[in-house]
């Protein structure tokens, strides 16, 4: 404790320190902690408490010869309000607040299982005010309800209104800084492709992997065909998929320059706009997204199953990679897609920073920097 000057003591962040003697009726800035050798270690007093005549002789027992009692001015908020105040701007949907401030600080969890999405912009903006923080997962990870997202809190123990009010509308003018959105629960169809596949000279390793991540995010596979490197036998079954309902195509394999690999022309010939072919991610360069319009006649005859991705159809294309690779940009994109994004030549551009798989011997994904 530092030495007190003076009859009332000295203030300090909008607290200020006087001889416990003297604190009665006051309120405490800070918890203050009592140690038990073999007995108890915690909280003795609350920050907030208002100090009784019988808190002075125990106060004095823990060493406490002075205290911090805090003192707010009417342009002033404390901690605990203006950390209530930031993190409610902060919240958009599928987010909570975990409980009340306890210390100037408090956590923002996940109201339900999605897609976490951050404005980094407005973050960035939000946390150039100085006086004010906050902290959050990286955006795009996939989260569970009740997991903590985010945290923040005003820096000092009281902070200028002003401050808070500018931090405030800084988040409130983006609309939703922090919010998790609700994945769907998808009916993919899959095209697995090839001729060594197709012609039994190979065992198929893409479907276990397509169906384990699929069923991962709590989604349906409504079949998964196989077709020769042969782009009109290819559209035909991405054809039938769509009339059994699949609102998620997914073709695998026949993504490279050989004369062999026609997948995406197959693709193309089946009328998909917003086609982008490579991303800017290893594993996964061959990557392809496009997207298909259901017209009236495939929503009647698809079970009247009419997409909920905005009346379109997302079709993935995956390179071979995805076979041996546990990690690669399906992993990054699938989540995306489920959430109701549209993704395009911009969505996989960016995915440049941080798209290096470091290829580790155990793969912790996606506890690791890959997409990030």
């Amino acid at each position: 404790m530092c030495e007190i000057h003076g009859e009332r003591g000295r203030e300090r962040s909008g607290a200020k320190a006087i001889p416990v003697t003297e604190a009665v009726g006051m309120v405490l800035a800070h918890d203050i902690t009592e140690i038990r050798k073999e007995d108890f270690k915690g909280r003795a007093f609350r920050k907030g408490h208002v100090v009784t005549r019988e808190d002075v002789e125990h106060l004095q027992r823990l060493g406490k010869d002075h205290l911090f009692v805090l003192h707010i001015a009417d342009d002033e908020m404390h901690e605990d309000d203006a950390a209530y105040a930031l993190a409610s701007a902060l919240k958009g949907e599928g987010v909570l607040l975990e409980g009340e401030p306890k210390e100037g600080k408090i956590n923002l969890v996940a109201a339900r299982d999605g897609l976490l999405k951050i404005d980094r912009d407005i973050l960035a903006s939000f946390n150039m005010l100085g006086e004010v923080m906050c902290a959050t997962l990286h955006t795009n990870t996939v989260v569970k309800k009740g997991q903590v997202i985010a945290g923040t809190r005003a820096i000092p123990l009281v902070v200028k209104k002003a401050i808070i009010d500018e931090a405030v509308a800084i988040a409130e003018r983006a609309g939703a800084v922090i919010e998790v959105k609700e994945m769907r629960k998808v009916k993919a169809g899959v095209v697995i492709t090839g001729n060594e596949v197709y012609y039994g000279r190979i065992q198929d390793a893409f479907a276990p992997v397509v169906t384990r991540k699929i069923e991962g995010y709590n989604g349906e596979i409504v079949g998964i065909y196989y077709a020769p490197d042969d782009e009109s036998l290819i559209e035909a079954r991405l054809r039938e998929l769509l009339e059994a309902g699949a609102d998620l195509l997914i073709t695998t394999g026949g993504m490279s320059v050989d004369p062999d690999d026609v997948t995406r022309f197959a693709i193309r010939n089946l009328g998909a706009s917003g086609l982008t072919y490579g991303s800017a991610v290893l594993p996964g360069a061959m990557f392809l997204v496009a997207y298909l319009e259901r017209g009236q006649g495939e929503q009647e005859r698809g079970n009247g199953n009419a997409s909920s991705f905005h009346g379109e159809v997302p079709l993935l294309g995956i390179p071979a990679c995805g076979m041996y690779h546990k990690t690669t940009i399906f992993d990054l994109v699938l989540p995306r897609v489920l959430a109701g994004e549209r993704v395009g030549r911009r969505e996989l551009a960016e995915l440049g920073h941080g798209g290096l798989c470091l290829n580790c011997k155990e793969c912790r994904y996606p506890v690791c920097p890959f997409g990030k």
